[in-house]
């Protein structure tokens, strides 16, 4: 791959956050709802039950 997915969506405006690695860590925007590691699935999976 020619570049970092992270430096590039970083380089076309988008905000990244992050936590420690291996730590449950989710973020949602509206409707998107993304988790950092697996150790995020359950916390995913509630955010998604809670949005609909």
């Amino acid at each position: 791959m020619p570049f970092l997915l992270e430096t590039r969506l970083t380089e076309l405006g988008t905000e990244f956050v992050t936590t420690e690695n291996f730590q449950e860590h989710v973020v949602q925007d509206s409707n998107l709802i993304t988790g950092q590691t697996p150790a995020s699935s359950t916390a995913v999976a509630t955010a998604i039950i809670a949005t609909l």
